[in-house]
């Protein structure tokens, strides 16, 4: 079993400057009422910590209402339906591609409206791309059509790199009114095919990016996002999911917060 010492390390120095740092989870591509699913979601009731589940709106079956109804629970969108369109030889994307601007919007509507009647104030209007990926037109746009943010792989405002599919580290320059939540430790690798990541790997990982905030050398004030992917996890990744939402749900340096304060917290120009 792998020790956490290199984090518990980093986090006895953000105790010992009197800080916290700000923590959040994000899980993706929910559409029913699986096994997996509600495997997640008592792992977060056991835990007691918030999750946001991104939700397929075209894809989602009648039972996933029940599935997401447990408290601390907010639901976000992921995308439409999770179809890929980009162009021959080119990254999976379906908030852009080969497709008009108008008819990604009109898509991207439909899918706003659905999750809205379904799961009313459970709701929040945040866009979470398929891949991780979308268009800057698309993002210009997001405002306009209600979203009030935009969550992606990586440091905001850049639409990489890492995270499912990801190897790009583009710069995104987000509109005026639209806050950027992003997640920056995905528990899977994507090469070849989901894959636990490994716990070594995660943890150096998980402390390398919060030593980073402590010391300025990456936006301080940025949320560090879990990324989980239920359907795709194995047995080794749903018991390191465990022990590390023990860590860091009980650790005095650190905030673990719902989406919706991080929202009330973002730099929204």
């Amino acid at each position: 079993m792998q020790s956490f010492d290199l984090l518990d390390e980093e986090l006895d120095q953000w105790a010992a400057a009197g800080r916290a740092a700000s923590l959040w989870w994000r899980d993706d591509d929910a559409a029913a009422a699986t096994p997996q699913l509600a495997r997640l979601v008592g792992a977060a009731r056991r835990h007691r910590l918030p999750i946001a589940i991104a939700a397929v709106p075209a894809a989602m079956t009648a039972d996933l209402v029940g599935a997401l109804a447990a408290p601390g629970i907010t639901v976000l969108q992921h995308g439409y339906a999770h179809t890929n369109h980009a162009g021959p030889g080119r990254r999976a994307v379906e908030c852009g591609g080969e497709r008009p601007l108008e008819t990604v919007l009109a898509e991207l509507g439909d899918g706003m409206r659905i999750l809205m009647r379904t799961f009313g104030a459970s709701f929040l209007p945040f866009l979470v791309p398929p891949w991780n990926r979308i268009d800057p037109a698309v993002a210009a746009a997001l405002p306009q059509q209600g979203y009030l943010g935009l969550s992606g792989f990586g440091p905001r405002h850049y639409q990489g790199p890492g995270g499912e599919g990801s190897t790009e580290d583009a710069p995104l320059v987000l509109p005026p009114r639209l806050a950027a939540i992003n997640a920056h430790l995905d528990l899977l690798t994507w090469k070849g095919g989901p894959a636990f990541a490994g716990a070594e790997k995660l943890i150096r990982l998980l402390a390398e990016r919060l030593r980073d905030r402590r010391l300025g050398l990456t936006d301080p004030d940025e949320p560090l996002g879990i990324l989980t992917h239920h359907l795709d996890h194995d047995e080794a990744t749903w018991s390191f999911l465990e022990r590390l939402l023990g860590r860091v749900g009980a650790h005095p340096a650190i905030r673990f917060l719902p989406i919706t304060t991080l929202l009330t917290e973002s730099p929204v120009r």
